[in-house]
């Protein structure tokens, strides 16, 4: 198999360091290039890093610069102004636009894009590259993620078996599909009670965790799970939870929103229209026309 170059922009933050380490553990042939514009972080991952790679060797591990996005397989955009309590993932829009406006886009890789909010700057992205739109990904799995151990708790039953999705926009206008959730594979219907507490949870876990005003995010969830992200950009396909512009699916267009999409090499292999409840599709349509104002 061929070295797939991954590009972490602002990998030397908390998440980019933990994408760095799980793809490490992953033992990969790839080469992880850490851009950041502070390079004594920079310095501090790398060295701590050598050392991991005597423990799990394969992968090679670097510095670099806002030049090897440009031939990157995939690149991950990470840089972001600083989360502050009671402020919204839209209000940052503004600052973080100038970040990813600033990003040398790939000639052939692709985009992963976890700095919020994530549906207006994959919408912002792909306009102004004019890449395919199956080349920018908005990393949004937490949403389905964090429905999940909602759902977990309200079913009483252990991590990790429940099956969940949350689709639409990265924020307040996520839309869970509890017609689709299963236990073990087998579809189970949540009764009012356990749906209720799962959204509460669901709805809930974002302003609490920003409101701990710990100064970090939640970087070993998104770690592992960019990291494994970019693992699947470089498979057959997997089904997977992401933002990308819309082009009529769901009677949507020239937004980005979080539908289930199969993923692989070069990007977006297929994205799937599933069969929405009118309230749903309501609510999914109501997320586009928010990115739309915002983007």
């Amino acid at each position: 198999m061929p070295v797939v170059k991954v590009t972490l922009v602002g990998g030397a933050g908390g998440v980019g360091a933990s994408v760095a380490f799980n793809l490490v553990l992953m033992r990969r042939d790839d080469e992880i290039v850490v851009v950041d514009n502070r390079p004594e972080m920079v310095t501090s991952h790398l060295m701590d890093l050598d050392q991991v790679l005597e423990l799990s060797p394969g992968a090679r591990v670097r510095a670099g610069d806002a030049g090897d996005a440009g031939d990157a397989d995939v690149v991950v955009l990470l840089s972001a102004t600083p989360l502050t309590v009671g402020t919204a993932r839209l209000e940052y829009l503004a600052k973080n636009a100038a970040i990813a406006d600033a990003l040398v886009p790939p000639d052939d890789g692709v985009i992963v894009v976890v700095t919020n909010p994530v549906d207006p700057l994959v919408t912002r992205l792909q306009r102004r590259t004019g890449l395919d739109r199956r080349r920018i990904l908005g990393y949004t799995i937490n949403d389905s993620l964090r429905l999940r151990t909602g759902l977990a708790r309200a079913l009483g039953v252990p991590p990790g078996i429940v099956d969940a999705w949350a689709i639409g926009e990265h924020g307040d206008l996520s839309v869970p599909l509890f017609d689709r959730v299963t236990v073990n594979g087998e579809p189970v219907r949540p009764t009012p009670d356990q749906a209720e507490a799962a959204e509460e949870y669901f709805r809930t876990w974002y302003v609490r965790h920003v409101a701990l005003d710990s100064g970090r995010s939640s970087t070993w969830t998104s770690g592992l799970g960019i990291a494994r992200m970019v693992a699947a950009l470089d498979g057959a396909g997997e089904l997977w939870p992401a933002s990308v512009v819309l082009d009529g699916e769901y009677g949507i267009g020239g937004v980005a929103l979080t539908v289930p999409v199969t993923i692989g090499r070069g990007g977006v292999k297929e994205i799937h229209e599933w069969e929405l409840t009118p309230r749903e599709l309501d609510a999914l349509r109501a997320a586009a026309e928010l990115v739309r104002t915002a983007a």
